[in-house]
C-alpha cells in the first residue's frame, strides 16, 4: 500500500492511494474539516486519466464542504474516488485495501456510498475500518441515502415552483429528468405522484423502458433534455453539465437537481441568472444524503426525527436564499456560498 500526499493550495490535504496487489488506486480529498471530520461520498468511475480524476475529486469535496454547512451538520468536507469500471473491476479485494487506506487517516474522513458503489459495497470496506458510513445493516445503520436525497430535492423543487409561481403544487407541471439512476428514479416517482408530467433521459434503456411503463414519462436522447419543452430541468447525472452551450438550450424556467457540481464554471449561475431561469444551488438542494448519513456518523438514536428536522431546516434555508437573491436580483448561487461561508467563519472564530 502507498499513499502520496498531493499538495494542494485549496484543500487540507489530498492523498493518492496505491495498492498493486488489489489494484487499487484512489484519491481522497479533505477540503475542509473546520465544522468536524470531512465526510463525503466515495465514487467509483473509469476516469480517463489521473488528472480528470482530481480535478473531479477535488471539486466534489470543496461542493461537500458547502452542502454539510448549508444542511447545519457538525461535518467538513471530504471526497473519494475509485479509478475502476465498477462493472468490470470491482473486487472485494480492492474494496478492502481502500478500507484500509482509511483507516490511517485516523477519522479525519468519514465515507459513504456515491456513484458506482452500494451499501452492501460499504460494508466489505467497513471490514477494514470504523471510518464508514452507509452500511445495510448494524447499530445505527443509514443504508442507501438516495430515497432521503430524493426527498430533499423533491422539496427543493416545491421550494423553487413556490419562488416563481406562488404555489406549491406541481401536478400538470412538465419536469426534465436528467438521469435515472438510484436518486432520480426516487425523484421520479416523487414528481409522478404529485401529478408532474415527466420528459426523461438516461443511457439505460431498461430505465428508460421502466419510466414509461410506469410513470408514463415521454423519453427523449440524452443531447435532447437541455432543449426539451417543460417548466422545470432536473439534473440527476453527472456533474458540469450547466455550460454556456446547454445554457443558452434550456427551455425551463427553474433548474433544480441531484448532480453534484452542476456548474461547469462558478460564472455559468450568473448565466442562468440572465436567462432568468431560477437556479436552485446543487449542494442546497441535494443535501439529503449527506443528512441521512449523518444519522450514522453521529450515532443518532431518532434517525427519522432527525432526517425530518434537518430536511425541514434544509428547505427553510433554500427559502430564505432565494427570498434574498430576488431581493437583490442576484443569483441564488452567490447568496448560498455567502451564506455557507459566514456559517464556516463563525465557526472557526468561535
Amino acid at each position: 500500500m502507498f499513499t502520496t500526499l498531493i499538495p494542494s493550495p485549496t484543500h487540507e490535504a489530498i492523498y493518492r492511494v496505491e495498492d498493486p496487489d488489489s489494484g487499487l488506486l484512489g484519491i481522497i480529498a479533505l477540503h475542509s474539516t473546520q465544522l468536524g471530520p470531512a465526510a463525503g461520498g466515495l465514487r467509483m468511475r473509469p476516469y480517463s486519466s489521473f488528472a480528470e480524476a482530481l480535478e473531479d475529486v477535488s471539486r466534489l469535496s470543496a461542493g461537500m464542504t458547502y452542502k454539510n454547512a448549508a444542511a447545519g451538520l457538525p461535518l467538513g468536507g471530504g471526497k473519494a474516488v475509485l479509478l475502476a469500471d465498477p462493472a468490470t473491476q470491482k473486487t472485494p479485494e480492492l474494496l478492502r485495501a481502500f478500507g484500509r487506506a482509511l483507516q490511517t487517516l485516523e477519522g479525519r474522513y468519514y465515507t459513504a456510498e456515491d456513484m458506482g458503489m452500494s451499501p452492501e459495497d460499504m460494508a466489505l470496506i467497513h471490514e477494514e475500518t470504523t471510518f464508514v458510513a452507509g452500511l445495510p445493516d448494524g447499530a445505527f445503520a443509514s443504508g442507501d441515502p438516495s430515497p432521503v436525497t430524493a426527498r430533499g430535492i423533491f422539496n427543493a423543487i416545491l421550494t423553487a415552483h413556490e419562488s416563481c409561481q406562488r404555489t406549491r403544487d406541481i401536478s400538470g407541471r412538465v419536469v426534465s429528468l436528467q438521469g435515472l439512476g438510484h436518486v432520480g428514479w426516487h425523484l421520479a416517482c416523487l414528481l409522478h405522484g404529485a401529478g408532474a408530467d415527466l420528459i426523461v433521459t438516461d443511457t439505460d434503456p431498461d430505465r428508460i423502458n421502466a419510466a414509461q411503463r410506469e410513470l408514463g414519462a415521454t423519453a427523449v436522447a440524452p443531447d435532447e433534455i437541455y432543449a426539451a419543452p417543460s417548466d422545470i430541468f432536473a439534473p440527476c447525472a453527472i456533474g458540469g453539465i450547466l455550460n454556456p452551450e446547454t445554457i443558452a438550450q434550456l427551455n425551463v424556467s427553474m433548474v433544480v437537481g441531484g448532480a453534484n457540481n452542476q456548474l461547469a464554471t462558478p460564472s455559468d449561475a450568473q448565466r442562468l441568472h440572465e436567462r432568468g431561469i431560477l437556479y436552485a444551488p446543487d449542494f442546497v438542494a441535494n443535501g439529503g444524503g449527506i443528512i441521512n448519513v449523518a444519522t450514522e456518523i453521529l450515532k443518532i438514536e431518532d434517525r427519522a426525527g432527525f432526517v425530518d428536522q434537518k430536511l425541514h431546516a434544509l428547505d427553510q434555508t433554500l427559502r430564505r436564499i432565494l427570498t434574498e437573491a430576488k431581493s437583490q436580483n442576484v443569483s441564488p448561487d452567490t447568496v448560498a456560498i455567502d451564506t455557507v461561508n459566514r456559517i464556516i467563519a463563525a465557526r472557526a472564530a468561535s
